[in-house]
């Protein structure tokens, strides 16, 4: 709905200008206002009959037009409207009519108790009036009395009271727009309502539904990923929640991560204050004291070691920066797991469905208000109605090859995160005119600075740190089979020191890392010592020549460039430097005669952060930069991240944002509708299954179970006979499709064959492996 609100004086202090100010500002949910003056507007004089209007008439009359109702702020002189306005008025019903039909409210504020009565009668009495013809709010007066006092430093109404009228009167206001407008029905069936939508359940969804059903809401939380598998990238996340003790030293940091890109500074505030309350955020809202990093963790602590907080220690205001853990434990989806409790734990206030997948928004015609979604369930497509608001958390765009090939310019980014961010959060809010921001930006990781093993399309990279790639006689190739970044370099998120900035190293269609004999011994070595690769599947992947040129040929690669990039790293380690592209020379060795080795490796992604822009109410923004009516996003769907990435950030922003969209989607709305629609209400996919998991027993077999898991719980049947472990059978769990499914199948065999727990983790599935071995444990409690 677009109105345009008429200060109805010419006078350069106006509180009747402040009111339609703080208007504009106090219902930009809802609308869509735009504040005009008058003050360029000369007295009137009745034209000849060819002449032009003035074109400060012509511009108000124009806006008029455009509007869907119009607002007149009128202060009150000598018992009269000013006359200003009076002949604003005459100018608007002389030769053009812009006020004929048009829905109008009248406000007014004055110094003393008396109000704008009388002026607001008067007006009244000229807008309906022949040549004028406005449709006047009848009733609803508001008057604000007393001005001066009404106002805080910030141009805020400070009485609630005075606060919860104008809300009423402004109620009926767009109910008579709507009405004189005819605004179009919306044609849909409904069978769902709730107060509140979630799409994604993954960190910023989790915490969006939990806030929306703590402030009274009726919440529906919809996810793609089916049971087990939700979670998005916060599960596979390392958990670690950027926080900060200091609010200006944040302030400086983020400025400095920001560079040369500019994130509007009320957005940046409310996710920085909140940054800096994340341990009062974990002890009211999570019920957990949080694990400082910086102070807390310590040697031999089951977390990996930082030399330093921050990400970027060179930037202004980087001493402030510490991490939040749920426990002295991470890449074990800790935090996922409290947040999803959460959610459990108001299973009376919130309903989840899983594999179910958001098609659009249903966006009411003229209004702009988001009215619903439309959503695929079980081949069905279902309208569910949302009365209050809808919250977009649904992650990135890393799992849709159109998206990364449009805004990353990659044909293909193998995920390290979860496979279920398809983009569809950015395809609805463009369709709804949303704002993009941020879509370039992207996170990485891997087992080299961007870049993971090549795997299979719908398959999960790796993302290890495994010195042996970095250090010896091996480099990495690009498509033209030459070098192009050092391999030992230190990356942020991927990110390499390229020409003074942090980049991804560029993309690739084939890259790959290509060795020699003594460098393959060292790999089998390795093998030999530990029992397994930290990639199992190394060694089945490997193509080995007896030559270069050979080698060449089944990379598909120029030959004689691969013979050039081996003997100049040769002359390199020779001469005591890397001429090049400066790695370590103490990490090199010269190639042997061969044979010579290569794997594919291949671009990868962590995480997208761009999508719809919000503000600092966590509203989603449109292309006019006002707020989409009932629409609002958290999480890595529009992240605010728009140059480098401080880690733990996307956490921080899922659990701030998260809060911020569920307490605003809950909030009671002025142009809600009410509809009558429950079919579908009451369905909670996670507790239907977890209810249906029930596990028979027989003779000598017992079960225990574990939370460590990376997924959540982990089940398992032991039979035990004897004093020997005869089988172990996991029943239930919910690891991930990759490495975690190794362990599942990998780590009960190993018990077994021990006759113990005692048996070593699968390398990148620790989590999945202790989670095992703790459920056996539990299972062998119960042994009388």
């Amino acid at each position: 709905m677009k109105l345009v609100a008429i200060v109805g004086t010419n006078a350069e202090k106006s509180y009747n200008r402040e009111l339609l100010h703080y208007m504009q500002h106090h219902f930009s949910a809802q609308v869509s206002m735009t504040v005009a003056e008058i003050d360029q507007v000369p007295l009137f004089k009745e034209p000849s009959k060819d002449a032009e209007l003035p074109a400060a008439v012509q511009t108000l009359a124009d806006q008029i037009d455009a509007a869907d109702g119009v607002i007149i702020g009128v202060p009150e002189y000598d018992h009269a409207v000013p006359a200003a306005l009076k002949s604003v008025i005459e100018w608007l019903s002389y030769s053009v009519h812009p006020l004929n039909g048009k829905p109008l409210m009248i406000v007014g504020t004055s110094l003393g108790i008396q109000g704008t009565s009388r002026a607001q009668d008067e007006l009244r009495l000229i807008l309906n009036s022949p040549g004028v013809g406005a449709t006047v709010l009848p009733g609803n007066e508001f008057m604000l009395s007393f001005a001066p006092k009404a106002f805080d430093d910030q141009g805020s109404l400070v009485d609630q009271k005075t606060i919860s009228f104008l809300e009423s009167c402004f109620v009926h206001f767009t109910q008579l727009v709507k009405m004189q407008n005819g605004t179009p029905a919306l044609a849909v069936k409904w069978q769902g309502n709730y107060d509140v939508i979630v799409l994604g359940f993954g960190g910023a969804g989790a915490s969006a539904a939990r806030f929306a059903a703590d402030n009274g809401a009726r919440v529906l939380v919809v996810e793609t990923a089916p049971y087990g598998r939700e979670g998005g990238n916060t599960r596979y996340s390392a958990q670690h929640v950027v926080m900060g003790e200091n609010l200006k030293d944040l302030t400086d940091y983020y400025h400095g991560l920001n560079g040369a890109f500019v994130t509007p500074e009320k957005t940046l505030q409310a996710y920085l204050r909140g940054m800096s309350q994340i341990p009062a955020y974990f002890e009211n809202y999570l019920g957990i004291k949080a694990v400082s990093w910086k102070h807390d963790v310590k040697p031999g602590d089951a977390v990996d070691m930082k030399k330093t907080m921050a990400e970027y220690p060179e930037l202004k205001g980087s001493e402030t920066v510490d991490f939040a853990l749920v426990h002295k434990r991470d890449k074990d989806a800790g935090l996922w797991k409290v947040l999803r409790q959460e959610v459990m734990d108001r299973t009376d206030k919130i309903d989840v469905w899983l594999e179910s997948r958001a098609q659009k928004l249903i966006q009411e015609p003229g209004t702009g208000i988001i009215r619903g979604v439309q959503i695929k369930r079980h081949d069905q497509v279902i309208n569910v109605h949302a009365k209050n608001g809808v919250v977009l958390a649904m992650g990135g765009f890393e799992n849709n090859p159109e998206l990364v090939q449009t805004y990353l310019h990659s044909k293909r980014l193998t995920p390290l995160g979860t496979l279920y961010n398809r983009g569809d959060g950015v395809k609805m809010a463009q369709t709804v005119g949303a704002k993009m921001w941020h879509m370039a930006n992207y996170e990485s990781h891997g087992v080299l600075p961007g870049l993971t093993f090549k795997e299979a399309d719908n398959e999960r990279g790796r993302q290890l740190n495994w010195p042996l790639l970095k250090q010896g006689s091996i480099l990495v190739t690009a498509d033209d089979g030459t070098r192009y970044f050092p391999e030992d370099a230190p990356h942020r998120h991927g990110h390499i020191k390229t020409h003074g900035s942090w980049l991804i190293p560029m993309k690739n269609l084939h890259p790959y890392l290509i060795f020699d004999q003594a460098q393959y011994n060292d790999f089998k070595q390795e093998l030999a010592t530990n029992g397994r690769l930290p990639y199992p599947q190394f060694m089945d992947k490997l193509i080995s020549a007896d030559s270069l040129a050979k080698l060449a040929t089944q990379m598909n690669v120029p030959a004689d460039n691969l013979a050039k990039t081996v003997a100049r790293f040769n002359q390199f380690k020779a001469a005591g430097e890397d001429y090049e592209f400066g790695r370590h020379v103490e990490s090199m060795r010269a190639f042997d005669d061969g044979p010579y080795y290569s794997i594919a490796v291949a671009n990868d992604v962590l995480n997208t952060q761009g999508g719809p822009e919000r503000n600092e109410k966590a509203q989603i923004l449109g292309v006019n930069n006002q707020p989409i009516p009932h629409l609002y996003g958290a999480g890595e769907l529009g992240g605010i991240v728009s140059n480098c990435y401080q880690g733990g950030g996307n956490l921080a922003e899922c659990l701030i944002f998260g809060k911020l969209a569920g307490e605003q989607a809950a909030t009671e709305k002025a142009d809600a509708d009410d509809v009558e629609a429950d079919d579908v209400n009451g369905v909670n996919d996670i507790v239907d299954t977890e209810n249906a998991a029930k596990v028979d027993l027989g003779a000598n077999q017992y079960l225990g179970s574990s939370n460590s898991g990376l997924g959540g719980k982990i089940t398992v049947r032991v039979t035990y006979r004897a004093q020997q472990i005869e089988n172990v059978e996991v029943v239930q769990h919910h690891e991930s499709e990759d490495v975690g499914l190794v362990a599942v199948d990998q780590v009960p065999k190993e018990i077994v064959a021990a006759n113990s727990t005692d048996v070593d983790a699968i390398s990148g599935a620790s989590a999945s492996s202790r989670a095992i071995k703790e459920a056996v444990q539990d299972a062998l409690k119960h042994v009388k």
